[in-house]
């Protein structure tokens, strides 16, 4: 099992499919354009910098609805949250997907604005790894994304959606989010790491990955 950070929402994750999640084209966002051959694609929802499914190459299927399906032998679920703390009145909605890759459970929360509620929590079930946003300004921000990891209880815990170096958005660094995490659950894994189903930690840890 592999899990490559693209900046971003931007992640491929990959064992014997490949499903890349949220891309963006690079430029629009003063970042590297990601490089992804992927079987499907996961939009959280219809922003330029999370719905770019046209960097992607090889023969994937989109998905970007609400509910169950299973998409070339994966199953995925999609529930719907808001994107800002107005009940979508600002930002419109985003949806959070979970799918099962290699008997890993993954959970990325697009650009979630607020935190969850406990049907939400408990409609997502047991995750193993969770990609939360963190940056704030258009999301929740790095002590509601440490509220919302403490909720969900994941093995891994993946921060996205923070200002890094060329960044065009204005939106806060990771330094808030990592004020709250105990120095031995932190890990600096670079840009991508491998891993097997057997190593997962049975509390949390955190997995900051590099641009």
């Amino acid at each position: 099992m592999k899990i490559v950070w693209h900046g971003h929402s931007c992640f491929e994750i990959a064992d014997k499919l490949t499903i890349a999640t949220d891309p963006h084209d690079g430029k629009s966002l003063g970042l590297r354009p990601p490089k992804i051959k992927a079987d499907i694609v996961l939009i959280s929802h219809d922003h330029f910098d999370h719905n770019c499914a046209r960097i992607v190459k090889g023969d994937f299927t989109i998905v970007r609805e609400l509910g169950q399906r299973t998409v070339k032998g994966v199953k995925i679920s999609g529930i719907e949250a808001d994107h800002d703390d107005a009940k979508g009145g600002k930002r419109g909605r985003v949806v959070i997907f979970s799918f099962v890759l290699g008997g890993v459970r993954f959970c990325h929360c697009g650009d979630l604005g607020i935190m969850l509620d406990r049907d939400q929590i408990e409609a997502l079930g047991p995750v193993d790894v969770l990609f939360v946003p963190v940056g704030g300004v258009f999301t929740i921000d790095g002590p509601q994304a440490l509220q919302l990891v403490a909720a969900i209880n994941p093995r891994i815990a993946i921060p996205m959606h923070f200002r890094v170096g060329g960044l065009s958005l204005s939106i806060q660094t990771i330094d808030r989010f990592l004020e709250g995490i105990p120095k031995p659950k932190l890990l600096h894994v670079g840009n991508s790491s491998e891993f097997e189903k057997e190593d997962l930690p049975e509390s949390t840890e955190y997995w900051v990955f590099s641009p």
